[in-house]
């Protein structure tokens, strides 16, 4: 895998000093959304700094840009800076959520220009079940020197979705569990269905029975309808659990992968915006 690396990976580096540990637990929709950081603060991966979702990983809400908007890429990256997190680092994240939230980590750094990023695979219950080392310790973080250098070619923008509507520019991809995209049910967003075209790959298909990332013959399967020499575009509701999508196809050996980062909350913030429901 080129992403993702096994417990037993970062067990046997985790104190090497160019390594940078990001917890990213977080609690999506409704739930305490100080969760992931108290749980931080009880019990973490030592040396593990935190990266909160919502504080640190979006921009705050607005009009438009969906629920978790993009940050600004200079505020990111000094963001990264204070973290720890430098052009040299190297930098594993977790979380307990599938590695949904850590992916959105992973892209966001791949986005800024920066490769030496890998989700650990499982997340931090199984981390501990395995008897691997914890601490509520908090380290002291010294700032490192982080230079963005922006990928534009990973993101897409909601004119450019409203403007392939209808061609064979590339094939959309929608994350979101089937219901969702079928508009029989939104929980979470003011209108419901998806984005026309849309063919639907609920995120945690990329995930086995024990909540590993599937191996790369085994993600090829799962993407085998999707066509490798098009350009893919992954969304979701708010651009976070588009990201394993994004990741996984990648180790699949999809090349031209992008994020429509605002997703489907900021395809519904324009009116004019189309949507369809049930199957594709």
């Amino acid at each position: 895998m080129k992403h993702v690396v096994s417990m037993k990976w970062l067990l046997a580096r985790m104190y090497e000093p160019d390594l940078v540990i990001v917890d990213c637990r977080f609690v999506l929709g409704g739930g305490n959304q100080e969760a992931g950081r108290l749980a931080y603060e009880e019990s973490h991966i030592p040396g593990a700094v935190y990266l909160d979702l919502e504080r640190d990983l979006s921009a705050p809400v607005g009009e438009h840009g969906g629920r978790h908007p993009l940050p600004d890429a200079a505020e990111l990256a000094a963001r990264f800076s204070r973290a720890g997190i430098g052009n040299g680092s190297r930098v594993v994240c977790y979380d307990d959520q599938g590695g949904a939230m850590a992916s959105r980590l992973w892209w966001l750094l791949r986005y800024l220009g920066h490769e030496q990023v890998f989700v650990m695979d499982e997340g931090f219950s199984a981390w501990q079940q395995a008897g691997f080392p914890v601490s509520a310790e908090q380290r002291v973080i010294v700032p490192a020197p982080f230079v963005a250098t922006v990928q534009h070619n990973l993101l897409v923008e909601v004119d450019e979705v409203r403007e392939s509507l209808g061609t064979d520019r590339w094939v959309l991809v929608d994350s979101r569990e089937a219901p969702r995209y079928r508009g029989e049910a939104e929980p979470l967003d003011k209108k419901a269905g998806h984005i026309p075209g849309a063919r639907n790959k609920f995120w945690k298909g990329v995930l086995d029975e024990q909540g590993r990332f599937k191996d790369e013959d085994a993600l090829a399967s799962h993407f085998g309808d999707l066509p490798k020499d098009r350009e893919i575009v992954v969304y979701c509701g708010s651009g976070v659990t588009a990201t394993p999508n994004v990741l996984a196809l990648s180790e699949a050996g999809f090349e031209n992968v992008k994020l429509y980062a605002g997703s489907w909350s900021d395809w519904i913030s324009y009116d004019e915006n189309p949507v369809a429901t049930g199957e594709e």
